[in-house]
């Protein structure tokens, strides 16, 4: 398969293109799918450069071109497991299951889930990876997921604009959860232009609540 590849920790110019990348192979309980467009998320340029590393301490704003010289290797994940290369990149996916044990996920146009829990232990956050960074993701034309990740999909929305709603809408919807946002309760939502803003803004509408938004005014509108 046609993929992106990530090699190793560093700026945009480790990033290779390879057209014979060899397709994915479903394990049991988990899905394939044919990627129809894949976001560009922070995490994943987070994910390149080493910022999620314990040793960045200070300039974490500055290394996204060139990635950070102080990374350590085994710690530069987001989640508890250390990022094995080569990785493919690309947490945020909309695609087709097109095999593996899909079940009536089969043909199903599916958004993806990109927190891959332990079922066994779904709230322990040290047995917790991510799409992308601990496991292979979407800058691929298939990716295998579990197939309780994969969520079948009715919109009349295109994959590339679908695309954009998973990293920042389960950021939201978990933080929604953890303050315990009800109905008729007021929530002040900063930075409210971005992608966890604009979320942030629709699940509290349909939980009932009242947001009221800040951004800077070059992205008001």
């Amino acid at each position: 398969m046609r993929a992106v590849v990530t090699p190793c920790h560093g700026g945009l110019d480790v990033l290779e293109y390879h057209d014979d990348w060899p397709d994915p192979e479903p394990a049991a309980g988990e899905v394939l799918v044919r990627v129809g467009a894949c976001g560009l998320n922070n995490t994943d340029v987070n994910t390149r450069t080493g910022w999620y590393s314990k040793g960045i301490e200070t300039g974490t704003g500055a290394g996204a071109a060139d990635g950070f010289a102080a990374t350590r290797g085994g710690d530069a994940a987001w989640g508890g497991a250390p990022v094995v290369f080569p990785r493919i990149q690309g947490a945020d996916v909309c695609g087709v299951v097109v095999g593996g044990d899909a079940g009536e996920l089969l043909g199903r146009r599916v958004l993806i889930d990109p927190w891959l829990r332990d079922p066994a232990a779904p709230h322990d956050l040290a047995r917790a990876t991510y799409v992308g960074s601990e496991r292979d993701g979407g800058y691929a034309e298939y990716v295998v997921l579990p197939a309780a990740n994969a969520h079948p999909i009715d919109s009349p929305l295109s994959d590339a604009e679908l695309a954009t709603f998973p990293t920042s809408y389960v950021t939201a919807a978990n933080m929604v959860r953890r303050a315990d946002l009800r109905a008729g309760e007021t929530v002040l939502i900063t930075g409210a232009s971005g992608g966890v803003g604009t979320a942030l803004i629709q699940v509290a509408r349909e939980r009932g609540a009242i947001p009221f938004a800040i951004a800077g005014a070059a992205k008001t509108d």
